[in-house]
């Protein structure tokens, strides 16, 4: 009696394009796919930008959601907040209970509109700003495969991009950096020439991109200003159509200006002040033209761009790549052979078959599986010649792309030494996609098993996230941001249980957190008596007035874990003092004596900490006229 058995294939829901084969046994017949139908992919065509961009978006939910509940901290708190709080409000573009800087209020209509849709929470904020870090990624990804050519070169420095330190933590900050990095990332997909196309292929796109990017953050019309220069050189030295093509890319270009414009022409006619209020202008440019000030900052920028928060392993590795030749398309490319099955499968292909339909399976069921496991590749690269076709050397990125990249470096890191008061890395955020680019772009040209490469620089970031480094960063260059921001709840519940209706001594920004109850981390205001840190001379500031003050809420207002190796040197640190706002601050213990008052409770969390002072007065101390903060505290970043 013969039994027919039809075995259902695990992929048979992918049926189509398969071939199928029967073979016919005693008792048995069974329905195998051949391998080589599931080896190859098919020719693909480029995903949808929608799937590309939701893919993005649920990845960074996922790694970011012990962060989307967290209250407003450092510069989104002191300004970006309450400006986008006073035009959901009021409708005024210009700040009205912070001093206006000028900024641009394209971050502050965005934020707005999120709240009048979802309403207003650090939730809604946190998950908008993680929509702009996705299409700020989404364009990373569009921009190496433009200049790259190779889909894994763009899945990587996507990858590295989203772990590096920086930008994870920016991702969910309400800074107007990530903002404008998006915005600028998508204007270099149309404004840099590819691997195969020497010319933008939508010079209107780039300039809407880039308009879009300065609305966000003024010192990002740097990039399309720097490109359309390029494009007006390389116009003078062409001919015919080419320079005719070139100068109109430049006019493009330049035409990002005009909004800029617009919105500064708007802000001077409503305030009298141009680029902002005079002491933030004075803080961040004009006492910025010295030569010494700017030589020591363009040092520290030169490393924040090749070595700041583990950026020195896949800038370090694509270094030494550069030593090795390189490699070919034909190098290291699979042939179709047996795979390295257990040593009953030793004599191949057709063996595993036959093995397998006496057995009464579907013949090749297994193999997608098992071929995870011991699939290999068939055989030493060959030697490539001439005559092959595969003989010509990997892509690369194009040279006048890599011209263009290396100029934009150059530019923001001197534009960022004169410009800004501190040395905040976010300023930079637009530049490091590019690093990244350039070094997997080496890795894949001239290194054989450059995933391992990629997927090394991965861990490093992965590390960077969570590990803070020997030398003094900002909080928001990694997690620390995170620390501080839960010491500061818990010294405010410290307050609100203890003390609360006292006024307390404190510094920025925790000062901001006591007063706005908008930024999520009480209901009722405390009067603050404001001292610019915990210095020593700040504390005997403070213990001149000591009937201003009832309680103290004390913290570390820098991170530094005094480190004598990993800086650039007793004269680099003293620079950073005069220049860069670096300073020491007393322990609590003698903050609490030099105060005369007890400390009642302090926490400390990686090298940060914050702590209660209370001071035994017969007085309910209160400031005359209630409290209001002062412009701009020499050394605070806006």
């Amino acid at each position: 009696m013969l039994y027919k058995c039809w075995v259902p294939h695990p992929f048979a829901l992918f049926a189509k394009g398969w071939e199928t084969t029967n073979l016919n046994w005693p008792f048995i017949r069974s329905y195998p796919l051949r391998w080589r139908s599931f080896i190859p992919p098919r020719l693909p065509a480029p995903l949808p930008a929608w799937i590309v961009f939701a893919a993005i978006f649920a990845a960074l939910c996922a790694s970011h959601c012990t962060l989307l509940r967290l209250p407003y901290y450092w510069d989104e708190a002191g300004y970006y907040i309450p400006a986008a709080w006073d035009f959901f409000r009021t409708g005024s573009l210009i700040p009205l209970t912070t001093p206006s800087n000028a900024h641009p209020p394209l971050p502050s209509i965005y934020l707005a509109l999120c709240w009048k849709a979802f309403g207003f929470s650090p939730f809604v904020t946190r998950l908008a700003v993680l929509v702009a870090a996705s299409l700020g990624l989404a364009a990373v990804g569009r921009l190496a495969m433009r200049l790259s050519g190779v889909s894994a070169v763009a899945f990587w420095t996507v990858v590295l991009t989203g772990l590096y330190p920086i930008w994870f933590a920016q991702s969910t900050l309400a800074h107007a950096d990530i903002f404008a990095a998006a915005c600028t990332l998508w204007g270099l997909v149309y404004a840099l020439p590819s691997s195969t196309l020497e010319t933008p292929a939508k010079p209107w796109a780039a300039a809407l991109f880039f308009a879009l990017a300065a609305l966000s953050k003024e010192t990002a019309i740097a990039f399309p200003l720097t490109l359309a220069v390029v494009s007006l050189v390389e116009s003078l030295r062409a001919s015919g159509s080419s320079r005719i093509r070139l100068g109109r890319e430049a006019a493009w270009l330049t035409s990002c200006l005009l909004p800029l414009a617009a919105w500064y022409g708007f802000h001077y006619f409503k305030t009298g002040f141009l680029f902002g209020n005079p002491e933030f202008l004075r803080y961040n440019a004009q006492a910025n033209l010295s030569l010494p000030r700017f030589l020591a900052a363009l040092e520290h920028r030169v490393l924040h761009l090749t070595a700041h928060m583990n950026l020195f392993v896949p800038v370090g590795m694509a270094f030494a790549a550069l030593l090795l030749v390189p490699r070919s398309i034909a190098d290291d490319q699979p042939r179709l052979g047996a795979p390295s099955f257990p040593r009953f499968w030793r004599k191949g292909w057709e063996t595993t078959n036959k093995h397998l339909a006496r057995a009464g399976c579907c013949t090749n069921a297994p193999y997608p599986i098992l071929a995870l496991f011991f699939w290999r590749k068939g055989g030493k690269p060959r030697p490539s010649t001439g005559a092959e076709p595969g003989s010509q050397p990997r892509p690369a990125l194009a040279p006048s792309a890599l011209r263009r990249i290396f100029l934009l470096l150059l530019v923001n890191a001197v534009l960022y030494s004169v410009l800004g008061g501190a040395l905040l890395t976010r300023y930079l955020l637009p530049m490091y996609p590019l690093i990244l680019l350039v070094a997997v772009s080496t890795f894949y040209r001239r290194v054989p098993h450059w995933h391992a490469l990629a997927g090394l620089s991965a861990v490093a970031f992965v590390l960077g996230i969570f590990i803070n480094p020997l030398y003094g960063i900002a909080p928001e260059d990694n997690l620390t941001y995170a620390r501080v921001i839960r010491l500061h709840q818990a010294g405010i519940r410290q307050l609100d249980a203890h003390y609360p209706g006292a006024t307390v001594l404190s510094a920025w920004p925790l000062s901001d957190e006591l007063t706005r109850p908008e930024l999520g981390y009480l209901s009722q205001p405390y009067a603050v008596f404001l001292v610019p840190n915990f210095t020593a001379a700040g504390i005997a500031l403070a213990a001149d007035e000591p009937e201003k003050y009832s309680a103290a809420l004390v913290f570390s207002t820098k991170y530094d874990p005094h480190s004598s190796f990993f800086t650039l040197g007793a004269r680099s640190r003293a620079a950073d003092e005069r220049y860069f706002g670096l300073h020491h601050d007393l322990a609590p213990e003698v903050i609490a004596r030099q105060l005369h008052g007890d400390l009642v409770w302090q926490q400390q969390d990686h090298g940060q900490w914050i702590a209660l002072i209370r001071f035994n007065r017969q007085f309910d101390a209160r400031l005359e006229g209630g409290w209001s903060a002062p412009e701009c505290w020499p050394g605070l970043p806006n």
